[in-house]
């Protein structure tokens, strides 16, 4: 059974497309559910941020398993009108698949190379899937080798060096175009970590007006005691606090624009002359596209601020190569565990088999010799481990050596065990349920 990829990217598609196939939040259990349903998906984990929308999955069969993939996500389609999405999707399939993960984990297919939050928001998918009873063996194993290489590369390279991220990158952006923040207005729409972040560092830039809105006031307020600076705004004061602001930084996890022509308008008239610079970094977007056409409104969204800020990035780009050895190395060991899993069943067998055995003898012994003291049956229990232990070792090493190197010598090597010492084994079990990585 194939492992694939399905999605789409910023590599690939722009910020409206990907809109439509953001999922918030609160829909991602629902669709998890969902992914259950469809029978040709075994195990499924859906990875959605500002800058991809993916759905890993172990399949029955390949072909049937991506077309259904494909009508999941036209089912659970965002916005009324539709889109040929095929020109903007990539289907990965085994081996690049795990590689592909490994590149998104570790920053190196990130919007900004080595952004903070990706290796996060893949926890976040694995945790996800595993509350939704999608996730199996395969990819369990999958996500925790990634989210392994991801630590490993921003503990032994400079791949995440000076802690830019998209909602501080949005700041970069603002004070290339001020210079400072001293005597300018800003509003954070939405109080969530981007919002957080954006917040944490306009305060280390010396921004003293500074306004947080959000649905629930109180998420903005402690934004603001958190950072003694600022202001928390309600949601229906959204229009003045626009009227009052110079730089509005904006990302909610809002299916619908926040900002419109009405309300960007409405505080536009109450300072005509004064210039409005907004920043959209959510993923559906906050901000409606025709607010440009109100006179002094300025609007840059996510896949412009991408553009802004690749050239500060060029340290992180010399940490490329090291990143790719300890995926190369992530990769391999991920492959070969894959690979074993041919000889699990025959080796869970035998072993159990030999146990069986062992206890049922040892049992027999004991109700002979009851005068036994417990620390004699102790150690007799205790050698009797140790010889089929060793007994099996060198059987279950070279079986599971043969598995990573050679899956058709494996089988027969197996298929001899499991006749030589009358094992029973399903013939699925025997195939290792699962077909081999594509190299």
């Amino acid at each position: 059974m194939p492992l694939a990829c399905l999605g789409l990217s910023h590599r690939t598609a722009p910020v409206d497309v990907r809109e439509r196939h953001a999922f918030p939040p609160s829909r991602m259990a629902e669709a998890l559910v969902a992914l259950r349903d469809y029978e040709a998906v075994r195990e499924a984990v859906m990875l959605s941020t500002c800058g991809r929308l993916e759905i890993y999955a172990e399949l029955e069969d390949y072909e049937t398993g991506i077309e259904q993939l494909k009508s999941f996500l036209r089912n659970f389609r965002h916005g009324g009108v539709e889109i040929d999405m095929s020109s903007y999707m990539y289907t990965l399939l085994s081996g690049e698949a795990i590689e592909h993960l490994f590149r998104v984990a570790t920053g190196l297919d990130s919007m900004l190379i080595g952004e903070a939050e990706i290796l996060g928001q893949v926890k976040d998918a694995y945790v996800q899937a595993q509350r939704a009873g999608s996730l199996g063996k395969i990819l369990h194993a999958l996500f925790r080798e990634a989210i392994a290489a991801g630590k490993t590369a921003r503990s032994q390279t400079r791949i995440a060096g000076q802690s830019t991220s998209i909602a501080t990158a949005a700041i970069d952006m603002a004070k290339r175009r001020f210079g400072t923040f001293d005597e300018k207005t800003v509003l954070i729409v939405g109080a969530g970590k981007m919002g957080s972040l954006a917040a944490k560092r306009l305060r280390g830039e010396g921004c003293k007006r500074l306004l947080v809105a959000n649905r629930s006031q109180a998420k903005a307020r402690r934004i603001v005691d958190d950072l003694k600076v600022g202001e928390a705004v309600e949601f229906p004061g959204l229009a003045d606090a626009l009227g009052a602001a110079d730089i509005v930084v904006t990302s909610t996890g809002a299916t619908h624009f926040i900002l419109g022509r009405e309300n960007v308008g409405k505080a536009m008239s109450l300072r005509p002359e004064r210039p409005l610079f907004i920043i959209d970094i959510a993923v559906p977007r906050d901000v409606d596209p025709d607010v440009t056409q109100i006179a002094n409104v300025s609007l840059v969204d996510i896949d412009a601020l991408k553009g802004a800020v690749d050239l500060t990035l060029e340290q992180r780009r010399s940490e490329i190569p090291l990143v790719e050895e300890i995926i190369a190395e992530h990769t391999k060991r991920y492959s070969d565990w894959y690979k074993s899993r041919v000889a699990v069943p025959v080796v869970a067998s035998l072993v159990q088999k030999a146990e069986a055995i062992r206890e049922r003898e040892i049992d027999r012994l004991f109700a002979r010799c009851p005068e036994l003291s417990e620390r004699e049956r102790m150690l007799i229990t205790g050698a009797s481990l140790t010889i089929v232990s060793k007994l099996l070792h060198g059987v279950v090493t070279k079986l599971r050596q043969h598995a990573t190197s050679n899956r058709a010598q494996t089988l027969m090597l197996a298929r001899t065990i499991e006749e030589l010492f009358d094992l029973q084994l399903r013939a699925e079990e025997l195939a290792g349920q699962s077909a081999p990585l594509e190299e």
